[in-house]
């Protein structure tokens, strides 16, 4: 699945979403500017505390699949694993999930997922211009995987998501007439990315390094909101998350391979990893908000 092909349709979506309220906040000539004849009252929109939840759905960015390889252990994942004869045990390649042991047998895409989570916020108006800021927690089921092939054949898989995700934001933005909100949002994010390795040889061992560990990043996006009352909301975000997922590692040791194992070569051991250490999200959301 495709960036591109995937988020074209918020913005169609978006015009649909601010144009129904837009309609109902004319309903009447003889009242206020600011008030409908149902008491919509634009003048007390988007300004104090509100909570939200919101659902959608979310994909991987273009994270690349190829590993990194540390064959003398010294922390440089640039390295090439040789056999005996010094030719590279990798040479079939990269992919994202394997089908089979072998590069031939095709590799099935990173899997999509739900995002959803909830979050509470506080906005402060002057004019048509909206401050404001939030903290968040979510979830993202979608999963990145990245396989290497080598010649034996067999096949190494690294999988990563996104467990969960504490997020602070800061959002401006601009609302013509109080009925609906457009606005951008920043912030930093700090997650739980689970890792899951598996693969074909039987003949090494394997461990896995900080698998769950906590890391930073940063989130940037937007959307837009429109009030339905006077006190709920529904809209539509998009929102992009990078974080920097390079404390996994998996360490490959001797197990019942003979010292000729491409390997065990350079010293004993090599440790391997996903080459790209930034994991990347894209997520389009519904939102659902309860203003105070």
């Amino acid at each position: 699945m495709r960036f591109n092909n995937l988020f074209a349709w918020p913005l169609a979506a978006t015009v649909a979403l601010v144009s129904v309220p837009a309609m109902a906040q004319d309903s009447s000539a003889d009242m206020p500017a600011t008030t409908t004849a149902d008491g919509f009252n634009r003048d007390s929109h988007f300004n104090g505390i509100y909570v939200q939840g919101f659902g959608g759905l979310g994909v991987n960015g273009e994270n690349g699949n190829t590993f990194g390889f540390d064959t003398d252990r010294n922390g440089t994942y640039n390295d090439q694993v040789t056999t005996l004869a010094g030719a590279n045990a990798f040479s079939p390649g990269f992919c994202n999930g394997a089908i089979g042991a072998s590069r031939s047998a095709g590799c099935a895409p990173d899997k999509a997922g739900a995002e959803y989570g909830a979050r509470i916020g506080f906005d402060a108006r002057s004019g048509n211009i909206v401050f404001g800021g939030l903290l968040e927690g979510s979830r993202n089921d979608s999963i990145d995987r990245s396989t290497a092939f080598s010649t034996t054949p067999a096949f190494y898989k690294i999988a990563r998501s996104v467990d969960y995700a504490i997020s602070a934001r800061g959002r401006v933005g601009f609302t013509p007439g109080g009925g609906a909100l457009f606005y951008g949002t920043g912030g930093v994010s700090y997650a739980k990315i689970d890792h899951d390795f598996y693969t074909s040889n039987t003949a090494n061992s394997f461990s896995e390094n900080n698998d769950g560990d906590m890391v930073w990043g940063w989130q940037a996006g937007g959307g837009a909101e429109v009030m339905l009352t006077n006190n709920l909301s529904l809209g539509l975000e998009y929102l992009y998350s990078r974080y920097k997922d390079d404390k996994y590692t998996v360490s490959v040791g001797q197990g019942t391979a003979p010292a000729t194992n491409p390997f065990l070569l350079n010293g004993g051991g090599t440790n391997m990893r996903i080459q790209d250490k930034y994991f990347d999200t894209h997520a389009v959301r519904a939102v659902v908000g309860l203003r105070f």
